[in-house]
């Protein structure tokens, strides 16, 4: 059966599996024709039967199963009693459902064989159970109306319900204290022999041509529970062998290293035995997608062709649960905000029927999974002025944003493009979910557009979760596991790079890597262990949500391959845990969640930037953007301001360590030459004496605010500094003497805002020549 889906191979071990029960049920109910349980249980496997084949596009076996469905249903209506002419019909059904189900596994076809004569029985059952059950004197009629279908006939499947053919229900139940039914005596023995010898005689050739299922002896149903202790029992074998494995060098001794070679291949075969058994192929949750998305077209007006491709990719059966809602929740979406309507799509010139692709491929230890459309795209602009208008984020943040940003702004909590609420969108509930359901599985997911050309949204989750690869830190002496999805790359720090590398801005630890500031999250003190000297230590460069940041350790253990354990008691309650694992000296480590970490942390906080875009007032989001200054003092002692952005350290530099090169000052610098501009000599002095307020530095030491561009950097020697502030510039004026482009008001005083550029190719003519050329 290599031709035939994965949906007809799971019809058919279904359907076999419950004809062995059927037959089981009718044998009984030959000694207990009144069991209802019985009766219904056989009615359920037929009709269940006759309603995925109108789905498959069985006609002849829906047919067969139509004729005995009326049977069955008379039976259950009190109609037809249940004689041994009746039991033998109707296994001779259950065999020529059988035999169809044999053909249609062998050669994806239903057969040649038409069982006219077993029709013809079930036919005459049917009108003889109607013509009993007709008032005496009066012509049999076709009821014009069947009763509703009874709850255990609402329990098949829904492809089941699309059938026209109405399911009528038993009647009700004889009130107390009414009279049984007599119950006829049975036709003599010799008067029964020819029409129950025929239906047994029809149904024994039946069974002759019914051939065994390769499909059922192919396929074993385990219950779950036992595969997830099987699982357990391997992750156990799991650290055990790792033990063994470190151990191999040093305890055991060289005769024991063949047989613990063997132990650890052994054990890596039956652990990668064991997962496949838990995998289960994506394409098990695509199966209604392609009802769904017709269903969905049809309501929207719209029309849509869906295309599949690696629906054989394999996932753990957890995560196969957990990206359910997610996907289903994306393919809703591509068809309510991404295909246009087929007017608005022949207008830009596209055809009028659109395409959604589902697409799963595995990658480097992941699964991949893309759902794109070639709908109208997500317009970054529109998407700014939506969370801007939705109070999400305040208009200069919005401003600010790439076009890649402003596209993740989807999944903010609340976010929403739709104008109109209806019944597939406009709530703000959506995005966000699918986002935080796939991280809950270490997954990631992020989203392309393109203005007319549509959208494709990427979603990366690990092939399963109770074994994954990590990263193996310590901290105060305490080990811990990062989930390798989760860790970017490695940065080592060496004695004084440790003290000089991290910065503080607005008291916040940082490290510029590659020119970029990434955040610090110090693991010792975020988990509140005791303080030590650090003689060295690793920054490990994570990606949290759509952020990056470094999480700051002791050392980097080692990588290996863990065994995923749920936590328990108090710990269960702690967002930066998400398990724990044995180690293979039996210790245990727990496994750091890194996005509950970084919001601990306050790296990641929408919550943050939520409230305050609420605090701010009308008046103030119709202002300026908001700037991040360094405030220093000028010569004069007054003060000046400096764009954060252009500031790449702050130094404070022993005068002593100043050196003469000719017409320049220099100071040797983390390995290099640093020029210095002294401001004080720059800057025309307009003030005999200083004004009082703000006292000279301590004259030993210089303030120095270092510059850098194109991999070029010149310091800039101030007065001292004051202050680092986000402030909204509001009142400006023209600078009045050279090196100052303007003044404003900054937190209550006149500031001049110091023209960077101009002072530094007044002092050193060339530094922007040495750099990339480029002015900033």
């Amino acid at each position: 059966m290599a031709e035939t889906d994965g949906i007809v191979r799971e019809f058919l071990l279904e359907s076999f599996e419950n004809l062995e029960q059927t037959d089981t049920d009718l044998v009984a109910l030959e000694t207990q024709p009144g069991d209802r349980v019985l009766l219904d249980r056989v009615f359920r496997v037929v009709h269940t039967i006759k309603g995925t084949c109108g789905f498959l596009g069985f006609a002849r076996l829906e047919a067969l199963t139509h004729e005995g469905e009326g049977v069955l249903s008379r039976l259950r209506d009190g109609e037809l009693r249940f004689t041994p002419e009746v039991a033998g019909t109707v296994l001779g059904l259950v065999d020529a459902i059988r035999q169809i189900l044999a053909a249609i596994e062998g050669t994806g076809e239903e057969g040649d064989a038409d069982f006219v004569e077993l029709k013809q029985t079930l036919a005459r059952l049917k009108a003889q159970a109607s013509a009993e059950a007709a008032p005496p004197d009066k012509p049999v009629r076709r009821r014009g109306k069947r009763r509703a279908v009874s709850g255990e006939a609402e329990a098949s499947p829904p492809v089941a319900a699309t059938r026209s053919e109405p399911v009528p229900v038993a009647p009700p139940p004889s009130p107390p204290g009414a009279a049984p039914d007599i119950e006829p005596e049975p036709p003599a023995e010799d008067e029964l022999e020819p029409q129950a010898s025929g239906a047994a005689t029809g149904a024994a050739g039946v069974a002759e041509g019914a051939s065994v299922s390769t499909v059922v002896e192919s396929n074993v149903r385990v219950d779950v529970r036992v595969l997830d202790q099987l699982m357990d029992l391997v992750g156990e074998l799991v650290l055990t062998r790792n033990e063994l494995l470190r151990l191999g060098g040093s305890e055991l001794g060289s005769a024991s290293t063949s047989a613990l070679q063997h132990l650890n291949l052994v054990t890596s075969e039956l652990q990668e035995g064991i997962m496949k058994t838990r995998m289960q192929p994506v394409g098990k949750i695509w199966g209604k997608f392609p009802r769904m998305v017709r269903d969905l077209a049809t309501a929207c007006g719209k029309q849509v062709r869906l295309e599949m491709e690696g629906q054989e990719t394999e996932l753990d059966r957890s995560l196969i649960e957990a990206i359910r809602d997610p996907l289903t929740h994306l393919v809703r979406n591509a068809i309510d905000h991404g295909v246009e309507n087929p007017e608005e799509r022949v207008a830009a010139g596209k055809p009028a029927t659109g395409r959604l692709w589902l697409k799963a491929f595995p990658e480097g230890g992941q699964v991949n999974i893309q759902i794109s459309d070639d709908g109208a795209g997500i317009n970054p602009e529109k998407v700014r002025k939506r969370v801007v208008a939705q109070g999400l984020m305040r208009s200069e943040q919005a401003a600010r944003l790439t076009s890649q940003e402003a596209l993740n702004l989807i999944f903010l909590p609340g976010f929403s493009t739709a104008e109109n609420v209806t019944s597939m969108s406009g709530r703000g509930v959506g995005m966000d979910v699918v986002k935080t359901n796939i991280e809950r599985v270490n997954g990631l997911v992020d989203v392309e557009s393109e203005v007319g050309g549509g959208t494709t949204v990427n979603i990366k989750i690990p092939l399963t979760l109770a074994i994954i690869p990590a990263l193996i830190v310590s901290s105060a002496g305490e080990r811990f596991a990062i989930p390798q999805s989760s860790v970017l790359e490695l940065v080592r720090l060496m004695g004084d790079q440790l003290s000089e590398a991290i910065e503080r801005i607005h008291g916040a630890p940082v490290y510029r890597l590659r020119g970029r500031l990434l955040p610090i999250v110090d693991l010792t003190s975020e988990l509140e262990m005791p303080a030590h000297g650090r003689e060295s230590a690793t920054i490990v460069v994570l990606q949290a949500d759509d952020r990056q940041f470094g999480l700051l350790v002791d050392a980097v253990i080692d990588s290996q391959e863990i065994v995923v354990k749920p936590l328990g008691g108090l710990l269960e309650r702690v967002p930066v845990f998400v398990g724990a694992t044995i180690m293979g000296d039996a210790r245990v480590a727990l496994i750091l969640d890194v996005l509950g970490l970084a919001q601990r942390a306050h790296v990641v906080s929408e919550e943050h930037d939520r409230r305050s875009s609420e605090d701010l007032t009308p008046a103030a989001e119709a202002a300026e953007e908001a700037e991040q200054l360094l405030l220093c003092r000028s010569p004069d002692d007054g003060r000046m301001a400096i764009p954060l952005a252009q500031v790449a350290r702050l130094e404070t530099l022993p005068a002593s360590s100043v050196e003469r090169v000719g017409s320049e000052t220099v100071v040797q610098y983390r390995g290099d030459i640093l020029p210095l501009i002294d401001i004080s000599e720059q800057l025309p002095e307009r003030r005999g004496r200083p004004r009082s307020g703000d006292g000279d530095g301590a004259a030993e030491n210089l303030n120095v605010v270092v510059y850098s561009v194109g991999g070029e950097q010149v310091g800039l020697v101030v007065g001292g500094i004051v202050d680092i502030v986000e402030e909204v510039v509001t009142v400006r004026r023209p600078g009045s003497r050279d090196g100052v482009k303007e003044c404003a008001v900054i937190r209550g005083k006149v500031t001049e805002f110091l023209d960077v550029e101009g002072i530094i190719r007044r002092a050193v003519p060339r530094f922007f020549d040495r750099g990339t050329g480029s002015e900033r």
